[in-house]
């Protein structure tokens, strides 16, 4: 009797654990999204803070998972927030850095070789991007410089802002989407298979899509959707080592790339 009633009692209660889940991320993503879209109207810069609206949409994004860990008993290792396994993880990040490198690089100089040399296409490329780019003839290293200057100089590069890549950018964001957001979508929807270690599934994909779509109140641009194809890379190195700091370090690596490129190719 006691046999039957617990088989019957362990699907529903796992179910009802997966809606919860579901509602769990659900109810944070909106909230979340509605206040993104007005901090970042806020148009205030700080020395060694910023922009204070992407300031506090980073304290956002890290006190959202740490509030509902609270709520629900919950510790924020549950969520990735913990260095272990510190070698796989940094493997994993080094492998994914070495492919996107040459990857994005080609698809970088391809895009603005074509774009910039065509009074059409010329409008896809960023705001006045086109009229400072001088192709690979102008490659230059970026100018390295300790603090970021407000606005930064054409052709530098900051290590101040490299660290805000990782530490202000990053962290926040793989917190929120691939430690406590990913959690709860595949509580919901575990995923059906498995490459490489890593589950990809529904909830991979919803996680991406939520993290395209944050971007676009905070770039005000259409082609920021296009971070949901590295938000698909991400969400895979949490799943396969359950620590966000695979993801944390590329992240950082790929915002400091772009910006490599695009002040080496600068006047």
């Amino acid at each position: 009797m006691t046999s039957e009633s617990n088989q019957r009692s362990g699907p529903a209660s796992s179910d009802a654990a997966g809606q919860r889940a579901w509602r769990d991320a659900a109810v944070a993503f909106a909230v979340v999204a509605v206040l993104v879209t007005g901090l970042v109207r806020i148009n205030l810069t700080w020395p060694l803070v910023g922009h204070v609206g992407s300031a506090l949409v980073s304290v956002l994004f890290l006190y959202a998972p740490l509030y509902i860990a609270g709520r629900r008993n919950e510790d924020l290792r549950d969520y990735g927030f913990r260095a272990d396994p510190l070698g796989r993880s940094l493997v994993i990040a080094g492998v994914a850095i070495a492919v996107i490198i040459p990857l994005f690089a080609l698809a970088f100089f391809a895009f603005y070789e074509v774009a910039c040399h065509s009074a059409v296409l010329s409008h896809l490329a960023p705001h006045r991007m086109c009229s400072h780019y001088a192709g690979l003839a102008g490659w230059h290293w970026p100018r390295l410089t300790l603090f970021e200057a407000n606005p930064p100089p054409a052709g530098t590069l900051s290590l101040e802002w490299c660290a805000v890549q990782w530490i202000v950018v990053g962290l926040p964001e793989e917190l929120f989407f691939r430690g406590f957001l990913l959690d709860r979508l595949e509580r919901r929807f575990p995923p059906r298979r498995r490459i490489l270690g890593g589950g990809v599934g529904v909830a991979l994909v919803l996680s991406a899509v939520a993290f395209a779509v944050i971007h676009l109140p905070r770039e005000g641009d259409p082609r920021a959707l296009a971070t949901f194809f590295p938000g698909l890379v991400f969400g895979w190195m949490r799943s396969a080592t359950g620590s966000i700091v695979a993801s944390t370090v590329t992240h950082g690596g790929s915002n400091i790339l772009a910006r490599v490129l695009e002040q080496a190719v600068t006047r």
